[in-house]
């Protein structure tokens, strides 16, 4: 570990951070396409172990919600100076259509404040044009978060960098969830969901401290299966918007979420989520946000 650290060029910064991005984001493809002083144009190929429904194709919530948290880590990082180390504090996702099956996402972030202790910062995903986005996001994070340095600190070698696979499991309950079969998400008895800690949901190796992408992905997993079974519905609720809150530090367990509904109309759902590893009482994150309950076919809404 750096115990003297060395402010780093723009452009050798820049490099830095395209050369030792997080794991997950590593392995995922995740790259910086362009950059500018607080500025971050990103993209993610797409892959089919990144869908969330195969009836559909289309791209699992969490996979956007983890692109958007890295790429605005980007563009706080590049409003730096690589010296110290960030996490995020809260992450707001507002999605705005479903991606289309096929393309790759894009990402523009921009930190456009910084304080002693803290950055602000909003991004746009999207494909075709920054125009008509996918989701937009505004996020806070936290400057010197920790005394580690994933910038100027060695990371782990690639070749035990493990890839993103999706087993199959058919008669499971996520048959149709490639991305959270990838995950490993499993249902418990109790209603509560798991997702068993393995190396490729690493976000900071040096800690070493679960993506908070990962984080989001699980608890609006949680969600939409919690929603879904509470309510008694067949067809999955449409993501409106989530807040991520960061709490604590997702240490190299297994976490553990549950979900319970705040308020439920007749066509939004609105609920809360938390995510923790050893203690129930003292949760990691935690998470709000809002569903669409898609019409039953036949009904008079559709």
């Amino acid at each position: 570990m750096s115990n003297s650290p060395t402010t780093l060029p723009f452009e050798e910064l820049a490099e830095a951070i395209k050369d030792r991005r997080s794991d997950y984001g590593h392995i995922s493809g995740l790259q910086l396409d362009r950059f500018a002083p607080c500025e971050a144009w990103s993209s993610l190929p797409y892959r089919p172990v990144f869908v969330g429904d195969t009836e559909t194709g289309v791209l699992h919530g969490g996979v956007v919600t983890a692109m958007l948290d890295e790429s605005c880590g980007m563009a706080v990082q590049l409003a730096l100076d690589g010296t110290r180390a960030i996490a995020t504090l809260d992450l707001r996702i507002d999605y705005q259509k479903p991606a289309t099956p096929g393309l790759d996402i894009k990402a523009h972030s921009v930190c456009y404040r910084t304080t002693r202790s803290i950055a602000f910062v909003r991004s746009t995903a999207y494909q075709d044009s920054e125009d008509d986005p996918v989701a937009t996001a505004t996020a806070c994070f936290m400057i010197g978060a920790n005394r580690t340095n994933m910038l100027a600190d060695r990371r782990m070698d690639s070749r035990s960098i493990p890839t993103l696979e999706a087993p199959d499991d058919p008669d499971g309950p996520f048959a149709n969830s490639p991305f959270a079969r990838c995950l490993g998400i499993r249902i418990n008895d109790d209603g509560t969901l798991t997702m068993p800690f393995s190396p490729k949901i690493i976000g900071n190796p040096i800690l070493p401290a679960i993506h908070g992408g990962m984080t989001g992905a699980f608890l609006e997993t949680t969600a939409i299966i919690g929603v879904r079974r509470e309510l008694g519905i067949a067809a999955l609720p449409k993501p409106i918007g989530l807040t991520v809150n960061y709490l604590r530090s997702g240490r190299a367990l297994d976490t553990f979420a549950n979900v319970s509904i705040v308020k439920q109309g007749r066509r939004i759902v609105a609920f809360e989520a938390r995510a923790w590893q050893d203690n129930a009482n003292k949760p990691i994150a935690t998470a709000f946000g809002h569903f669409m309950l898609r019409p039953t076919p036949g009904s008079d809404e559709e």
